[in-house]
């Protein structure tokens, strides 16, 4: 980002906060002089009480604020005025209620205005890996995925070159255990952190839409994806507490079990289940598993066999995943567990049935689980799902 914005006259600037963001931003606005400050709205209730805190100053600072809406395809608070006040709890509601999302803003620039009077601070480069707390990487297993715009518009474009691959897609359809080449198009972590535009995403699949002859629809069309995100963070933006069980009008008070050995054991891959460990232990190497796994590991610990608060795979998830996104993330466990959403959802993912569906030979956990290797021969891989 620094390297794209010096080639336009600018530069990125980072700004190190002693204790509260805020109070940096603040102190920045101040020293110098700033008139208009201009960021992206955010939903997530730290983000929302952070930005207020930000705006109240402005606001008694004289300064002017511009904070449109563009993380998602529409804004959360419209698609409930619409609603009569209240989120739409189902996605056919919501899409009905949304109706088309608005075009991408396209412009470019091809210059900025130059950094101007920055009140007497130093202006120090990027801050490195090791400046940030971080060790020795050099050790460590690197995942196959980049960061950045760049990589997220060059993984876009070749997703959707496959034109009969998008006009075909159907989730929850999808091969679970391929890795090597994901079967999805693995660009929720670039959207998640504002690399790639949701509504340039969603309008770039139209154009595929219009050049094929069929295509699959909401809610299991590639397009449908993009909605169902903005269905969480809408539901997430007008439901209190949506992020804990007590408090949450929409969720089920269950009487989860506290185990602390069981939730461990599933956590660090541990269970004896062959295809919940190796889910687990790609999460924390790779931090991304495709969607159907992510439902395999949550059901297991939640309704379908472990029986433990939706709210604790909920942090694990959201501490390892590198698209971990608050409403997304609750929205998801909330609808697994039988929380929220659904609350005669019968779907349940066996830890044995499942995983030998879609990876009979064990590939998939002998990667990632390589003592089966040794263990458990090709010719006897049928068994890697059967003895826990």
């Amino acid at each position: 980002m620094d390297a794209r914005l010096r080639r336009l006259g600018s530069r990125l600037l980072v700004l190190r906060a002693r204790d509260d963001v805020s109070d940096a931003v603040c102190a920045a606005l101040k020293d110098w002089n700033i008139g208009k400050l201009c960021f992206e709205s955010d939903t997530e209730p730290y983000a929302l009480a952070r930005d207020k805190r930000v705006t109240d100053f402005a606001a008694a600072s004289g300064i002017e604020v511009f904070s449109p809406v563009s993380h998602t395809l529409f804004d959360p608070a419209e698609i409930i005025e619409k609603n009569g006040g209240r989120p739409p709890l189902t996605y056919q509601s919501f899409v009905a209620t949304a109706g088309e999302p608005p075009k991408p803003v396209m412009e470019k620039y091809s210059e900025l205005p130059p950094i101007g009077d920055t009140g007497g601070y130093e202006l120090l480069p990027v801050p490195k890996l090791e400046e940030l707390g971080y060790g020795d990487l050099s050790q460590e297993y690197i995942p196959p995925f980049r960061g950045g715009e760049t990589e997220a518009l060059k993984r876009m474009r070749e997703s959707l070159q496959d034109k009969e691959w998008v006009a075909k897609f159907e989730k929850p359809k999808g091969d679970p255990s391929a890795f090597l080449k994901p079967a999805t198009t693995v660009l929720s972590p670039y959207l998640k952190f504002g690399c790639l535009s949701a509504r340039y995403f969603y309008h770039c699949i139209q154009d595929v839409y219009r050049s094929t002859k069929t295509h699959t629809k909401p809610p299991v069309s590639l397009a449908g994806q993009l909605l169902w995100r903005d269905f969480f963070y809408t539901v997430s933006f007008g439901t209190p507490n949506f992020h804990q069980m007590e408090g949450n009008k929409i969720c089920k008070q269950i009487p989860w079990r506290e185990n602390g050995e069981l939730f461990v054991a599933w956590r660090d891959g541990r269970t004896g289940y062959p295809w919940i460990d190796a889910i687990m232990i790609q999460l924390r190497k790779w931090g991304w598993m495709h969607h159907l796994a992510r439902h395999s590991v949550a059901c297991f610990l939640t309704r379908g066999d472990l029986y433990i608060h939706w709210e604790q795979g909920r942090d694990v998830f959201e501490r390892l995943l590198i698209d971990s996104d608050w409403a997304i993330n609750n929205g998801n466990w909330l609808w697994l567990s039988c929380s929220s959403f659904f609350y005669q959802y019968h779907r349940i993912y066996s830890p044995i049935s499942f995983g030998k569906k879609y990876d009979p030979n064990g590939d998939y956990i002998r990667h990632f689980i390589p003592v089966l290797k040794e263990t458990c021969p090709r010719s006897t891989s049928t068994s890697l799902g059967l003895h826990p």
